[in-house]
């Protein structure tokens, strides 16, 4: 990821074009470390997103809706009290670094004219979000606080004076002369290799340092401070001329952007270009933050569900050593019989006998029996019987074990499947809520007088019009199999991979609306990002629920299969 400082440089570029004197309407915290403040210019609302996350810290203009908590958060509080009705005066970015303020005028309760400053400050999980009041530089509020046991260089609360994160020796890009370059190299004993940049000045990542780096070298094959020095100035005088706003991406995910284009990324991976900075952070990040925070909201359960699985996949280990030992069972029954009939051949104190096997019918055998030299000739058959029948119990009781821990292996694979493929938080608390109905979590609170409404399964029209359901959780998938559908409608699942049950209405249903539900079915599963993912299709009233079966666990026969590409296809209803 390259939000470096020549990133940040072309985004308050764009910025302040977009919203210099705007006006503050609204102000709102979807998270705990990002606000989104609604501007108004002339007649149009413009959502700027501030974020101080550590894995994906960023400012940029959003078209994405989060939903807001019902309470306020106290940095929400404080900053809707000084900036509500607010101007955006100036935009700076510090030093051409990731620093970023937004200078603000307000009117307070008095109707006096205020001034105050929204630092922010991206630098991993260093970010933040701080008020400044412009006057005597008090901190307002920040969104993260910070004391001394946190941080030995400054304090950031309430009252306090702001002070700037520590100011970096490096050299500003944006206002550098030979002489202090020079300087730096020497001083610093800097390399002229791919990381030469990034090294000497502020704000420039290791990912663009590397690309220059390779740029001028395949430019100019003579190579030194001078050259370099040169070409980086060249390149800083012309930034303005030169941006190119690209994502790089491969089949699967988004590898990396910049505002420049990368001539060591061009190549390995696909280009999407976009028309602004803002633009390119809103895609880019909006998938990546989503799954970063629906997964460090679930990390606790998938944590216990992985543990479970760990037990149950070791369990099975044990039972099938077990079956294996258990196998030998028939041949202890045998010896105990051909005791019995040649008993009268024992003689007590003999180590061994030899006897014919008669249960052998295709050939005469003889088959050599160990005995104990110390036991009577019927209590060295009745070894054999007991050792029979122990074997015996064992093999019935590890096999109910081993249907049971199949089942809960099975159930427990469904659930991370299905918190992988959540997509907002009240997914993450019905699969919570689930997993505590099973009993594989405690309920912890008092929550007898909160209603939480229940989520409702995707639904979706196939091109030809018929309705798609598809369920997002194991007690979704029960309700929409058990309860929700007609005994006539089919009802599809990945073959032997866990997954959403999904739910086609229809008696008769088209080529075209089988396999776009079977793409479903292979979307909402195990095998997402597979291909050619068999799926299982039959009528719901071949569907049957076994007593004392953990949710979304069914039974069914007499089905077909049907070989698809995984995808999200037909029309979202709501």
């Amino acid at each position: 990821m390259a939000l470096d400082g020549i990133y940040l440089y072309s985004l308050v570029s764009d910025l302040k074009k977009s919203i210099l004197n705007s006006k503050i309407d609204k102000i709102n915290q979807p998270e705990k470390d990002e606000i989104v403040l609604t501007l108004r210019k002339g007649r149009e609302n413009i959502r700027l997103l501030i974020s101080a996350s550590s894995r994906f810290p960023r400012i940029h203009i959003t078209s994405i809706s989060k939903p807001n908590p019902l309470q306020a958060p106290m940095f929400t509080m404080v900053m809707r009290k000084y900036l509500i009705g607010g101007r955006i005066t100036n935009i700076l970015q510090l030093n051409g670094d990731r620093i970023i303020e937004l200078h603000i005028e307000s009117t307070d309760e008095l109707g006096f004219n205020s001034k105050y400053i929204l630092v922010v400050e991206i630098m991993g999980r260093h970010s933040n979000i701080t008020l400044v009041r412009d006057r005597d530089k008090k901190v307002m509020e920040c969104i993260k606080h910070l004391s001394l046991d946190k941080n030995t260089y400054r304090v950031l609360y309430p009252g306090v004076e702001y002070v700037y994160p520590p100011t970096s020796n490096k050299l500003n890009p944006f206002d550098f002369s030979y002489e202090s370059y020079n300087s730096y190299i020497l001083t610093n004993d800097i390399s002229l290799d791919e990381n030469i940049f990034s090294n000497i000045f502020t704000g420039i990542s290791k990912s663009l340092s590397k690309n220059l780096y390779k740029k001028f070298s395949y430019d100019n094959n003579t190579i030194n401070k001078q050259y370099f020095y040169n070409s980086f100035k060249i390149f800083i005088e012309n930034i303005d001329n030169i941006f190119s706003y690209k994502i790089y991406k491969d089949e699967k995910s988004f590898k990396d952007f910049h505002c420049v284009s990368l001539f060591n990324l061009d190549k390995e991976y696909q280009e999407v270009e976009f028309n602004n900075p803002n633009i390119l952070l809103d895609s880019y990040f909006a998938t990546k933050d989503k799954q970063d925070r629906l997964n460090s909201r679930s990390i606790d359960m998938q944590r216990l569900i992985t543990t479970n699985i760990e037990r149950c996949t070791n369990k099975e280990k044990k039972l099938k050593d077990i079956l294996k030992e258990c196998s030998k069972k028939d041949s202890y029954k045998i010896k105990g019989d051909l005791l019995t009939s040649y008993i009268y051949m024992i003689k007590k104190g003999e180590k061994n006998i030899e006897v014919l096997n008669f249960y052998n019918e295709e050939k005469e055998e003889y088959i050599k029996i160990d005995l104990d030299e110390n036991k009577s000739p019927s209590e060295n058959v009745q070894y054999y019987y007991k050792k029979y029948n122990k074997l015996k119990k064992s093999e019935e009781s590890a096999i109910e074990q081993l249907e049971k821990n199949t089942g809960e292996l099975e159930y427990l694979t469904s659930v991370l499947t299905n918190i992988i493929n959540c997509e907002n938080y009240d997914e993450i608390d019905e699969i919570k809520k689930e997993l505590v109905e099973t009993g594989y979590l405690r309920f912890k609170g008092n929550n007898k007088n909160k209603k939480s409404k229940p989520s409702k399964p995707i639904h979706l029209k196939s091109s030809d019009g018929i309705d798609i359901y598809v369920g997002k959780n194991n007690i979704q998938n029960d309700n929409l199999t058990l309860k929700f559908a007609n005994k006539n409608h089919y009802w599809l699942h990945t073959k032997n991979i866990p997954g959403s049950h999904v739910i086609l209405c229809s008696d008769n249903p088209s080529e075209i609306a089988l396999e776009e539900a079977a793409s479903l079915a292979a979307y909402y599963s195990k095998a997402k990002n597979s291909s050619k993912v068999p799926v299982d299709y039959t009528k719901v009233k071949n569907i049957k629920k076994p007593n004392g079966a953990k949710p979304g666990m069914v039974i069914y026969h007499t089905n077909n299969t049907i070989y698809v590409e995984p995808k999200c296809c037909g029309t979202m209803e709501n």
